[in-house]
């Protein structure tokens, strides 16, 4: 008997083709996400410049009571607000792109001084309220999918919904109302005591970063003073991200107890426990991850009325003084460092979340 050998057919006699490579798919993918940066900041930067501009130019806006009309049209033609509107336009996107974001009217200020100075300061509030919402978000989620539909989990839920929905406002002063007046347990407001601060001042080289300064001293009553202040306002903010966690891990956390592999291991006896907290918790963060970018802009704009409430004298506390004084040359600043910021950390998030899970990239 003859044996006759059979081959696949190629892809060329089928018609097909083949399936392309999928080791670039990342970096194109990288590579789509970081040239999308660069409209996202022209756009956001645009809509700054032209919004701020609907009421006037800057130094009218600032100084028009302040100032004869002699002095004001002096200020106007030195500064260069006469020229033609799409003139200065042009001329703003060249600066902020270079860096330069120009000097503000009520302090005489380079604006990229106060965008570094404060910066620091709404960074280390982002992060300590990030901690804040992991802290809490997360292991609360989990237990809210162990105890499905039970009284624990219509609690847990019901704490989530008050936590995004309630103004961040409304909470900072309740809670400096309850830990700092009535408890009289915190810091009312402010990053650290006078003495502490003091004592910073004298560092050669500061950081900005309170905390890192604060144990460059080698003094723990300072630490701990930084760290008292920086409580309330980190719950304040940090609470308003823990209940969107709260819910995601919640939701996820449930789906993934209902997979195949979760199930056969419920059928070799795992408890209910172990299969949270093992086999259905590391699959429900990677949501997490893909709304993280979203979250730093929802802090970044909760952070204006949280240091505001708390006086944390970030950009936020900042960005609220320059817009009493209508000094709109340092508003455009900060708004467009912060829409910088949600840019680059949304890139960043893109990037994790396509490592961690490779069909986000597909």
């Amino acid at each position: 008997m003859t044996t006759v050998t059979t081959r696949p057919p190629s892809p060329r006699a089928t018609g097909r083709k083949k399936r392309p490579a999928t080791d670039g798919g990342i970096g194109r993918y990288i590579l789509i996400r970081f040239l999308l940066i660069f409209p996202t900041i022209f756009i956001l930067v645009s809509m700054v410049f032209w919004l701020m501009r609907t009421t006037g130019d800057p130094i009218t806006a600032a100084l028009g009571g302040r100032l004869g009309p002699e002095q004001l049209a002096e200020r106007i033609q030195a500064a260069g607000y006469d020229r033609p509107i799409f003139v200065q336009y042009i001329e703003y996107l060249g600066q902020v792109f270079t860096g330069n974001f120009g000097t503000t009217i009520s302090t005489n200020r380079p604006v990229s001084e106060i965008l570094v100075t404060y910066g620091l300061a709404t960074f280390e509030l982002v992060f300590y309220a990030l901690v804040v919402a992991f802290i809490v978000g997360i292991p609360l989620g989990m237990v809210a999918a162990y105890w499905r539909d039970k009284s624990a989990d219509a609690f847990l839920r019901v704490f989530a919904i008050l936590c995004y929905a309630t103004p961040v406002f409304f909470s900072g002063l309740l809670f400096k109302l309850v830990f700092a007046v009535y408890l009289d347990v915190l810091p009312v407001s402010g990053r650290a005591s006078t003495g502490s601060e003091l004592q910073m001042q004298l560092l050669p080289n500061q950081t900005g970063l309170y905390t890192i300064d604060a144990i460059l001293t080698g003094d723990p009553t300072v630490l701990g003073d930084v760290l008292e202040h920086a409580v309330l306002p980190a719950l304040t903010l940090g609470l308003l991200t823990a209940g969107v966690f709260l819910r995601l891990v919640r939701t996820n956390v449930i789906g993934t107890l209902g997979t195949d592999y979760v199930d056969a291991a419920r059928s070799r006896g795992v408890s209910e426990f172990r299969l949270v907290r093992k086999h259905a918790y590391r699959p429900a963060l990677i949501p997490i991850i893909t709304v993280i970018g979203l979250q730093i802009a929802l802090l970044l704009g909760g952070a204006v009325l949280t240091e505001t409430t708390f006086e944390w004298k970030g950009l936020g506390f900042m960005l609220s003084e320059f817009l009493k004084a209508r000094d709109f040359v340092a508003v455009q600043g900060i708004v467009a460092l912060l829409a910088v910021i949600v840019a680059l950390s949304n890139f960043v998030v893109d990037i994790i979340a396509a490592l961690i899970d490779p069909r986000v990239r597909y």
